[in-house]
């Protein structure tokens, strides 16, 4: 009879196995060769997702092969975790770079990217790729990736912040470029706003990169809403 390995998935991560192997205890088959880190993924659990691999209770890496008949444990990564404040979004996560942006975290987005360009603009710009594609997630080739966790942007950024803790700093970047925000005077900007902005607003701003006035207006309180989810969503405070 083949020898099997005794594995436990971690609550927090047992939604990316299948449902037959979301028990307490997972019975896999071992032919002696297998990895740690290949044990995990075979189980569907991306290794950017794994804080810690044990065998037999002991702490190992990735590539260590265990001991037929061991008890393998699968843990998450620990909340917030130490990554560059640096994002880059798959094109599924549009609504979620333009949350991350509002709230001043540099995040690169374009919706016309293929996987392949993601992984090498992930590496280059050193830009933790954010996805829900857990295939993504298991390139050889990626940097540093996370799975984005909640079907909607407003749980998705909660997500985010929470586990990276990023500084924050609300309007300052462009939620349509990321080119950060500088202040310009009602003036500078009178030729470009409708006559009822300008009479009813003041305060301007203009992005470095691609010239986009923002004003705070009428979806000023939305916005709001918006950025104290973030705010209180964050590790630290």
């Amino acid at each position: 009879m083949a020898p099997t390995l005794r594995v436990r998935i971690a609550p927090e991560l047992r939604f990316f196995a299948a449902p037959r192997n979301r028990g307490d205890v997972v019975e896999v088959a071992y032919d002696g060769t297998a990895t740690l880190g290949h044990v995990a993924e075979s189980l569907g659990v991306p290794l950017t997702e794994v804080g810690a691999l044990l065998a037999d209770g002991v702490p190992r890496d990735p590539g260590y092969q265990p001991r037929g008949a061991a008890t393998v444990e699968i843990r998450p990564v620990v909340r917030p975790q130490a990554a560059p404040p640096r994002f880059l979004l798959d094109v599924h996560l549009g609504k979620l770079a333009r949350r991350l942006r509002l709230v001043g975290v540099d995040t690169a987005y374009r919706n016309d990217a293929d996987d392949d360009e993601l992984i090498a603009e992930a590496a280059q710009a050193h830009r933790v790729l954010l996805t829900q594609d857990r295939g993504l997630l298991q390139r050889r080739a990626l940097w540093a990736g996370a799975y984005v966790r909640g079907s909607d942007p407003a749980r998705q950024l909660v997500d985010v912040v929470e586990r990276f803790a990023p500084p924050l700093a609300p309007w300052t970047r462009c939620t349509s470029c990321n080119g950060l925000l500088a202040r310009v005077s009602k003036e500078d900007v009178e030729a470009e706003v409708e006559p009822g902005t300008r009479r009813n607003y003041d305060e301007y701003a203009r992005c470095r990169d691609c010239e986009r006035v923002y004003w705070r207006g009428a979806h000023s309180r939305r916005i709001n809403a918006i950025i104290r989810s973030a705010l209180d969503a964050h590790p630290g405070g």
